[in-house]
């Protein structure tokens, strides 16, 4: 999820795990667990463009984390802050830890919650940026901090803010598999067939879902609001995956091809090269938009392959958000 999420979940985490006993400072060190995991985008400066798509979201993110960091945060708070003892710190700090990525694991991204085993966890049921999920949850904690420590009012609002989040993402699975079913019905009406079928919500809401569908030689993109009157149509992506030629033997293509799930296409364009991730669909809900949120650039540099994501713009995020609203509202 997106920073100040988790930086909300993780404050209301520290509150309700040593709120009575030490006050707000159980939230301000629970706010800071919650920005933690999420220095794994360093790796962005430090390695090629594929390693720190693989690190993202990995050991940051994962149980092993939560335990050794947990402990040693703990640890060390409990050098200065004497009124909590050091196992109740290690308890806020590895709650903290476990929370973010047990949340993350509802998106698109999802997290090696079990590393170092190559499983990541990817439910996508939730945008990493939800309105509804996340005002909320922040206007409940903010009431919460507002009350004196020993106040009864202080933890029935905290709680009622992480009970309304959590009814909310649990509502968010539901609606998955309501529009899951509507894009199997929709594909079967048009005698489409298929071998895979993705779901996930469209960005900033829970109301309009997209689907990513494999079928033999392309991806079709759908979309389907649940206030849609109109059939569900379906946008095709030619797969395209002869283009690579001699390249699908390099590691790094091998690489991303893991990353994407299989979910992905080849495009060129003005003798570039590129290798197109369709998980997270494209910068529109017109189902036949090419312009994908992530695209890298290949490049054969000697003998190495040079893998760089194409930059977003401002303007593309504006267009965005203009083409939701309408969408959203139906077809």
């Amino acid at each position: 999820m997106d920073s100040l999420t988790q930086i909300v979940l993780g404050a209301a985490v520290g509150e309700a795990t040593l709120g009575k006993k030490v006050g707000n400072k159980a939230a301000f060190y629970g706010a800071i667990a919650g920005t933690i995991p999420d220095l794994d985008v360093v790796a962005n400066y430090l390695v090629d463009t594929v390693t720190a798509l693989e690190v993202h979201r990995g050991f940051t993110h994962s149980i092993v984390f939560s335990i050794v960091f947990g402990l040693f945060f703990g640890w060390l708070v409990s050098l200065w802050e004497k009124r909590a003892s050091w196992k109740q710190w290690s308890l806020l700090w590895f709650l903290c830890f476990l929370t973010h990525p047990l949340l993350d694991a509802h998106t698109t991204w999802g997290t090696q919650l079990f590393w170092p085993f190559d499983v990541r966890l990817a439910y996508k049921n939730i945008f990493v940026i939800d309105p509804l999920y996340t005002l909320p949850f922040l206007i409940f904690l903010v009431v919460a901090l507002l009350r004196k420590r020993n106040d009864p009012k202080r933890r029935t609002f905290n709680n009622l803010g992480l009970w309304v989040s959590s009814i909310y993402l649990v509502l968010t699975l539901v609606l998955k598999g309501i529009t899951f079913l509507k894009f199997e019905n929709a594909l079967e009406e048009q005698r489409i067939a298929y071998t895979e079928i993705e779901t996930k919500p469209a960005p900033l809401n829970a109301i309009l879902w997209t689907a990513n569908v494999e079928t033999e030689h392309s991806f079709l993109i759908g979309y389907y609001s649940l206030f849609d009157s109109q059939p569900i149509k379906f946008g095709v992506h030619p797969k395209n995956h002869d283009l690579l030629g001699g390249l699908a033997a390099d590691a790094k293509i091998k690489r991303l091809i893991k990353l994407t799930n299989g979910f992905y296409t080849i495009s060129e364009d003005n003798g570039n090269l590129y290798f197109n991730d369709l998980r997270f669909g494209t910068l529109s809900v017109d189902p036949n938009n090419r312009d994908y949120v992530f695209s890298f650039l290949l490049e054969k540099k000697g003998e190495n392959l040079v893998v760089t994501e194409n930059r977003k713009r401002p303007e593309d995020a504006k267009n965005l958000l203009k083409e939701l609203w309408v969408r959203i509202k139906g077809n």
